[in-house]
């Protein structure tokens, strides 16, 4: 994410509002130490294919295979697209 402050980043009210099922009350938007999943791949932006940096449960998170994980966060979609990390 390099120097950007998390306060930068933008994410629209009704993608905020649509990720209902989030339990870490949008630490990737409004905490700077907080570090987010790392996308290793994306599908058309819309299926991102996810390195978690943390084990703990996420609603988002998704096995795919044996040890990969697909995020389906609609704030996290919406970082990717905007800022690509």
């Amino acid at each position: 994410m390099g120097n950007r402050n998390k306060t930068d980043i933008e994410i629209d009210e009704d993608i905020k509002k649509n990720t209902t099922k989030c339990k870490k009350d949008f630490k990737c938007i409004r905490d700077n130490n907080y570090e987010l999943c790392k996308v290793i791949e994306s599908v058309r932006d819309n299926v991102l294919f996810i390195e978690c940096l943390e084990m703990q449960p996420c609603s988002y998170k998704t096995v795919f295979g044996y040890s990969s994980y697909i995020c389906s966060c609609p704030t996290r979609k919406e970082i990717y697209r905007r800022y690509k990390f």
